[in-house]
């Protein structure tokens, strides 16, 4: 098949799941903006995607531990961004959206695992308990750390979505008596982290798209893309505009935008928070925490619930 008809295909395909060619060209802007580029990159980011839809579709596997399906629902109540998410990937398993339940859904994890070992892309989802041989945390008599270590070792490629898979989030606060803990550190295998809790689906499918196309994944120390986590909150906040404390000058330096009103005096972490939320945002790009006037809270950050805590006191 000639890529036209493969890109008209891809087209048709998201028409029937109501995403119009417009929608789709707003999303890959959005996209864009996400990926830390300019605007006069939409083309080659159209491109991409184009080009990610008409590849075999990676099977997925995407586990769920200790967490609260939020990252799920995050790009499922985007559907717009969810429908293009799942014209890129063939999601295997993935117990939030498969009609299987029981022993029928265990069968199907299996099935697929086997099928296949070495060439499924792993998202896990939520933080897994390694206290007492794991026994905080079990699907089906099985610990989330004994599915973690027979599924994720078999994976192409994992990725840890949203912060409690990434480094224990909300689970692995203070007291922890279930040594939770992120995918790398319970297990030992590498990560491309995608932490946020939730994390946007704008990242989640650029990073994606980018493996798809055999594009490299830049990575920070703490095993984030940098083109969605290299500047902090604060550097592209949009409420920043002449805001002069000379404490908070001497620290962070000012900067000039549009709204004005920074919030670092009400305890917003985005100082020291790394994540493109002012740019990307939720809601199909309608806003996100500050935006709508509430401090960030340095939910993509390891420890953020012990660390940054309490979340209305300056730092």
């Amino acid at each position: 098949m000639e890529e036209k008809d493969r890109n008209q295909e891809f087209y048709d395909r998201l028409e029937a799941k109501g995403v119009s060619r417009r929608d789709f060209l707003k999303y890959c802007t959005a996209l864009t903006a996400s990926m830390g580029l300019t605007l006069s990159c939409t083309g080659q980011v159209v491109k991409a995607v184009e080009k990610a839809a008409a590849s075999p579709r990676p099977p997925v596997i995407w586990l769920h531990f200790g967490e609260c399906t939020g990252c799920s629902e995050a790009f499922l109540r985007t559907p717009d961004v969810g429908a293009i998410i799942l014209e890129t990937i063939s999601v295997e398993y993935h117990e939030t959206i498969m009609a299987a339940s029981g022993h029928q859904a265990e069968k199907s994890l299996h099935d697929a695992v086997e099928k296949y070992k070495g060439k499924f892309v792993c998202v896990v989802e939520g933080s897994i308990a390694t206290k007492y041989n794991g026994g905080y945390g079990k699907v089906a008599d099985r610990s989330f750390l004994e599915i973690a270590k027979s599924i994720i070792p078999n994976a192409a490629a994992t990725i840890a979505l949203g912060t409690c898979a990434a480094y224990g989030g909300l689970p692995a606060a203070a007291p922890n008596p279930g040594g939770y803990k992120g995918v790398k550190d319970a297990i030992g295998v590498a990560t491309i982290n995608l932490p946020g809790c939730p994390p946007n689906p704008l990242n989640l499918l650029a990073t994606i798209v980018k493996y798809l196309n055999k594009e490299k994944i830049e990575l920070d120390e703490l095993g984030r893309p940098l083109f969605a986590y290299a500047e902090t909150v604060h550097d592209r906040c949009p409420r920043l505009k002449h805001f002069e404390n000379d404490e908070y000058v001497e620290e962070f330096g000012s900067k000039e935008a549009e709204l004005g009103y920074c919030l670092y005096k009400m305890g917003c972490r985005g100082p020291e928070t790394y994540n493109n939320c002012p740019t990307a945002k939720f809601n199909d790009g309608t806003s996100f925490p500050i935006q709508a006037g509430h401090p960030c809270i340095g939910c993509s950050e390891p420890g953020f619930w012990d660390t940054m805590t309490p979340f209305y006191e300056e730092a």
